[in-house]
């Protein structure tokens, strides 16, 4: 399931890097304009198999290192290529010291700051928003174990009806605060959908999800995905399909846990899983160097469009086997060997 999020945002770069011009243009806005919700798909799905798959108890310092040897190579490989395209065919992406300084700490998020959020990597907005999830999940995930699974229904009720009115509440607390940051960078307040998905797991772990079944959540979810060019700004980002989502993974979990059948157990369907982490982080500098060595937004012919979209995707996919393969796993296992032979000297 995470690979189908991961796609969905390259296609909504594809739109916004604007590969097809005319009507082929105005068919992928519509149809990948609302592609950038796959981010709230990864922060549900990322709190609930956390909570899934920890045991009663665990150390906090072990989890949070777990979860840095986790993503953190990949952040600093993939920060060292965007200074490598910065410092030669792409000056203007060059950041400040302060602006690299935030990145590589994972906190550009919380600055409401263009030149901070979206500064050396783009996509890596969304690391500082799960840093933050990382470090409250421990307390998160023991406050939510102490009530039984009706208390977890009642926060995953309270998280999806906060989520659906955050932009009105911003709106109205805090009309002066950057709106677009508020509410789509800003990592306290997209912490509801990393909530809900930590109840939601509790919530199936009993065995009391009575949500629709796997067909009628992902209708569903496309549903609330199409709905978000007809609503309004604010509401576009997570509103519309926070319910759809939500019921997805809880009906693929359920499908799992009773053998149904299901369309992300397949080899391929689950070996891209693994790279999705590697190929999000990597797709829009493959995008950004094809701007830089070509054109910027070029509003091709559809056949052209599509070549290059695939052409883009190839490589993209390409060099997420490499950073999956020698990158992530082999940072993971280093940075995990290293601490705890730390832990094991007297």
């Amino acid at each position: 399931m995470r690979w189908t999020a991961a796609l969905l945002v390259f296609l909504f770069h594809v739109n916004l890097v604007q590969y097809f011009g005319g009507r082929a243009g105005s068919l992928v806005n519509w149809a990948f304009s609302a592609g950038d919700t796959g981010v709230s798909f990864f922060f549900m799905l990322s709190g609930f198999v956390l909570a899934w798959s920890s045991p009663g108890r665990t150390g906090i310092v072990r989890f949070w290192r777990r979860r840095l040897a986790r993503v953190y190579p990949l952040h600093v490989v993939t920060a060292l290529l965007a200074l490598a395209m910065a410092f030669t065919f792409a000056p203007l992406t060059k950041p400040l010291h302060t602006q690299l300084a935030a990145n590589l700490l994972m906190v550009q998020s919380w600055v409401p700051d263009f030149g901070f959020f979206q500064s050396v990597n783009p996509v890596s907005w969304s690391l500082a928003c799960e840093a933050f999830f990382y470090l409250l999940f421990p307390v998160l995930l023991w406050c939510l174990r102490r009530v039984d699974w009706r208390g977890n229904l009642l926060v995953v009720a309270a998280c999806t009806a906060t989520v659906l009115l955050m932009p009105t509440l911003v709106h109205h607390l805090s009309p002066s605060a950057d709106f677009t940051w508020a509410i789509y960078y800003f990592p306290l307040l997209r912490l509801p959908e990393f909530v809900l998905g930590v109840a939601l797991a509790e919530v199936v772990r009993a065995g009391r999800w009575r949500g629709p079944g796997l067909a009628v959540s992902l209708l569903l979810a496309a549903a609330g995905y199409f709905l978000t060019s007809q609503v309004a700004y604010g509401y576009q980002f997570v509103s519309c399909t926070v319910t759809g989502f939500a019921a997805l993974i809880a009906a693929a979990a359920t499908a799992d846990l009773k053998g149904e059948p299901s369309p992300w157990r397949g080899r391929l369907m689950v070996k891209l899983g693994e790279m999705s982490f590697a190929f999000y982080m990597i797709h829009l500098l493959v995008m950004r160097t094809g701007e830089y060595a070509f054109r910027s937004h070029p509003k091709l012919h559809w056949p052209t469009g599509l070549a290059v979209t695939a052409a883009a995707f190839a490589v993209a996919l390409g060099i997420a086997w490499v950073l999956h393969t020698f990158v992530e796993g082999p940072g993971r296992r280093l940075m995990l060997r290293s601490w705890s032979r730390r832990a094991d000297t007297p």
